[in-house]
């Protein structure tokens, strides 16, 4: 039995010299060499996937307002920043659409265009950038008039409908060369009826990272602003997006999507659903990744820039809380910059 420790020295007795322990702590944390030795959770490039806003334009590049930079891409930009990407390591990225307002209909009928801006990036990017992997979202808001992930029935989202034209817009994807669909309307059946078409089609080694629990969240805002999503999304997402107090139905989630052949599970938000991502990972013991969001992203540089706080040590601190909480990766703004300091030991 570990003895008790002398009793700390009264105002007037001579100074303590030991509290008599037999471990202490600190002995671990003395040095840097030490806390490195003894570190639990480790940050790498592989853990990182970066998003890309795409725009159809003869500009390089547009400032993203209301995420400090983070810009919008031409194909020829982005190609050249997945260029950068493979460089630094990073194994995959994840471009996201701005369409212009006059593409926009009802349905979305522009996600199914083989000459899309999405997909005419993705071809770009695998002929210069075969070894990068491309994770390409399928859903609808980006291309419909009243910003919802599915087609309307007067305000009501059609659930079947809308999965229908998702499986779709996936083929068309995985035709121009994405390496894994990422279905994030969050409607039900849409992960098997995408599986059983890319199949069908000859896509058997395409993968399905589905975005398993996606909630109904505030932190999302400067990520419909990148895309143009603000200004035309008519009331909320509620009824098919998830609720931020539930955290059984995510279970529920990621077990249908798995059931349904997802190869991968994402969990969004991020950083205030640690522990939903910890939940999944305990449970399932699958590849399970996060999204910290734009919102996420925005607060971080917002302080940093008031000088509020250390940007680059909250950012790195971030990242490990994601893998802390068990997730296998992260799609992050940071990922260039992570990558970077990563690369020269920082």
């Amino acid at each position: 039995m570990r003895p008790f420790p002398t009793p700390l020295a009264r105002q007037g007795d001579a100074p303590a010299t030991s509290l008599g322990l037999t471990r202490r702590m600190r002995r671990n944390r003395k040095a840097d060499w030490s806390r490195r030795l003894v570190r639990e959770t480790h940050l790498s490039t592989d853990d990182l996937i970066w998003p890309l806003f795409l725009m159809d334009s003869s500009e390089a590049r547009t400032p993203v307002a209301w995420m400090p930079g983070v810009d919008r891409l031409n194909i020829d930009e982005a190609v050249r920043q997945s260029v950068h990407a493979a460089s630094l390591g990073i194994p995959a990225i994840a471009p996201f659409p701005f369409v212009e307002k006059s593409l926009r209909d009802a349905t979305g009928s522009e996600a199914l265009n083989a000459r899309n801006l999405m997909c005419r990036a993705v071809r770009a990017i695998k002929a210069e950038v075969p070894q990068i992997g491309i994770i390409c979202d399928a859903a609808l808001d980006p291309y419909t008039s009243h910003g919802h992930d599915g087609v309307l029935d007067g305000e009501r989202v059609l659930n079947d409908a809308s999965v229908a034209i998702l499986v779709q817009q996936a083929l068309s994807l995985a035709d121009a060369g994405a390496d894994v669909i990422a279905p994030s309307d969050m409607m039900d059946g849409r992960i098997g009826a995408i599986r059983v078409a890319l199949d069908a089609s000859g896509h058997e080694d395409v993968q399905i990272m589905a975005y398993a629990a996606k909630y109904a969240s505030a932190f999302y805002g400067p990520f419909r602003d990148a895309i143009g999503t603000n200004a035309t999304l008519v009331g909320d997402k509620r009824t098919y997006q998830m609720d931020p107090a539930n955290t059984d139905e995510a279970i529920a989630e990621v077990a249908l999507d798995l059931d349904e052949g997802a190869d991968m599970v994402m969990i969004k938000p991020g950083l205030p659903y640690l522990d939903v991502v910890a939940r999944v990972k305990d449970h399932f013991r699958v590849p399970t990744f996060a999204y910290q969001v734009s919102g996420e992203y925005a607060m971080i540089m917002a302080a940093a820039g008031n000088g509020w706080l250390d940007g680059d040590k909250a950012m790195m601190e971030s990242l490990i809380a994601f893998k802390r909480a068990g997730a296998d990766g992260v799609l992050t703004y940071f990922a260039p910059k992570v990558a970077e300091k990563l690369k020269a030991g920082a």
